[in-house]
């Protein structure tokens, strides 16, 4: 079964649920125009389900290898990333200044979205340069823009990011990679980092990385580690790649899914780099590369999501079995409809909260508006986690539909629950996401929040004269919503982190309501009104239990001791 890009959901999200218009709107992105975002995302579906899509299992069954420290990519993946650098898919929300498309995120989010589920691990190498390009736009000299930003943007070279040490991963402030001044401008950067995607490959002029470490004297922990963009290749007067810069790959992680998709453990041994930002301000430079690529992530997991759902979809479609009624086939089936509607509901509930929170990030810059910056911020962690567990979820259940044929690898249905698995835990944890939203998110005491559901209790307002039984159903789930934050940020922090992942969930499940509920407004007595129906009776009540669970706190958290649960 081939695969095909949501390009119509997608612009029905966009247009009905999210607010794209208001981007539309601003002076900023008022080039994309309906007609515009219509051809991109058909642009893009194209090249997704014909160059892309074709190269996904080929990419798994013939991993990228290591051979002689040289980065050897998977068949027919650097003819695939040709054809999306030569498309301009690289630089899509780039600023123009540099070659870039300069499209709203939301756009960018949605391509990704139809990418990832195309083909996962060569979907990773736009996403990382795309993140470094975010990195530079905001931080680098004017000297590093110049040089570095059309490169990336055209395709040239690519983009890496490297965080993560041997001992220190999620506690980034624990690394032991240094810089040292060489006193020309440049520094000697040396340390080894680990889970380096995209660390190399053999179609690229040149790889670019943004490496984190630490100057001598420097204070201890996140506060002292500065930024450094560490080519491969040094650029030579002309911008052209000159001489081997001293770095190389160590080794390939042997891993799970995603396997066309070099991970690479990468060793700098005094690589000349070059500061990005401020001395010691790495963290922040850092961070604006890994929020915006906590969205792309969240688009990776509602794509791959996407694709094992059609894979489901047509394999129930077809198997005949059993005493089904009509078609004789297992579409037929309750439980298998049951599951199918449950992946459907919940793949729209996950791609209108990402594109919600895309839409919230390019408000922020086309206005400068506080208000959208902080819905942004909220929204993010909500993305990313809620995204990637409903991949790893519709995944799973995809192979369950399959039966055996799913445990069977030539199906191609295992492959996406093995790349997908990675996405709850690169870019931040889904447990870190959680912490996140009920802490930093809510030093406003929940206000975000608060204004977030008025627009939901607004949605049900205006659903009660057609639909009254599921616009009760969503206010009172974002009441019971609001009255558990509200008892939320009275708790201590580890109070709150004890239920901070079932929080995160149900805050999605609410969201996911409003959101069916506004395209059975927009639908009404059509197909989206049966899928929102599903989803507010079947899928929106784990709220309660979710929020029961956050009201427990820690109470009992640690009765049990290490060696009890070893016993």
């Amino acid at each position: 079964m081939t695969f095909r890009s949501p390009v119509t959901e997608s612009q029905f999200i966009l247009n009905q649920i999210v607010g794209f218009s208001d981007v539309a709107a601003t002076e900023r992105y008022s080039e994309a125009t309906p007609d515009l975002v219509e051809a991109i995302l058909n642009e893009a579906g194209k090249l997704s389900d014909e160059v892309m899509a074709p190269l996904n299992q080929a990419g798994d069954a013939d991993p990228a290898r290591l051979e002689n420290g040289v980065v050897r990519t998977s068949p027919g993946f650097a003819e695939g990333f040709r054809a999306i650098a030569e498309g301009g898919w690289v630089g899509v929300t780039a600023t123009p200044d540099h070659g870039g498309m300069g499209l709203p995120q939301a756009i960018g989010t949605a391509i990704t979205d139809m990418m990832s589920g195309a083909n996962l691990a060569l979907q990773l190498n736009p996403l990382l340069t795309q993140g470094q390009i975010e990195a530079l736009e905001a931080h680098a000299s004017d000297a590093l823009k110049s040089l570095y930003l059309p490169k990336l943007i055209s395709g040239e070279w690519s983009g890496t990011m490297n965080l993560t040490e041997p001992q220190a991963g999620s506690d980034v402030g624990a690394l032991r990679s240094t810089a040292t001044d060489n006193g020309d401008g440049t520094f000697a950067v040396s340390g080894q980092k680990i889970y380096i995607t995209w660390g190399d490959a053999d179609f690229m002029d040149n790889v670019c990385h943004l490496v984190l470490a630490r100057l001598p004297g420097a204070p201890e922990g996140t506060k002292g580690i500065s930024l450094f963009i560490v080519p491969k290749l040094l650029p030579k007067d002309d911008g052209t790649p000159g001489e081997r810069n001293s770095l190389k790959v160590v080794s390939l992680e042997h891993k799970l899914g995603i396997h066309g998709s070099p991970t690479a453990v990468m060793e700098f041994d005094g690589a000349k780099g070059w500061m990005v930002g401020e001395e010691q301000g790495g963290m922040a430079a850092m961070f604006t590369m890994m929020n915006n690529a906590r969205l792309g992530v969240a688009a990776q997991g509602i794509g791959v999501a996407e694709a094992a759902f059609q894979k489901a979809l047509a394999y129930a479609i077809d198997r005949k079995q059993g005493k089904a009624g009509g078609t004789g086939t297992i579409v037929e089936h309750a439980d298998v409809r049951r599951m199918l509607t449950a992946m459907k509901a919940d793949i729209f509930a996950a791609r209108s909260i990402a594109l919600a929170c895309a839409v919230a990030i390019d408000m922020t810059r086309a206005t400068g508006e506080a208000e959208w910056k902080t819905r942004a911020a909220l929204l993010t962690p909500i993305a990313k986690a809620f995204g990637t567990d409903t991949g790893v979820d519709i995944c799973n259940e995809a192979i369950q539909v399959f039966g055996g044929m799913g445990f069977i690898e030539e199906t191609g249905i295992a492959q996406h629950l093995r790349d997908v698995r990675i996405t709850p835990i690169y870019e931040g944890t889904n447990g870190i996401q959680a912490m996140d939203l009920v802490a930093r998110k809510m030093m406003d005491g929940g206000d975000a929040l608060y204004r977030l559901l008025d627009e939901v209790a607004s949605t049900c307002e205006a659903a009660r004269p057609t639909m009254p039984e599921l616009a009760e159903a969503v206010w009172g789930s974002a009441e019971t919503l609001r009255e558990a934050t509200e008892w939320l940020v009275g708790q201590e922090l580890d109070g709150r982190f004890a239920g901070a992942v079932p929080y995160l969930r149900a805050t999605a499940r609410v969201l996911g309501g409003h959101y069916h509920l506004k395209a059975a407004l927009a639908e009404s007595d059509s197909p989206r009104t049966a899928l929102a129906t599903f989803y507010i009776q079947r899928l929106l009540p784990e709220h309660a239990s979710l929020l029961a669970q956050v009201r427990i706190g820690n109470t009992g958290l640690y009765d049990l001791s290490p060696d009890d649960l070893a016993a």
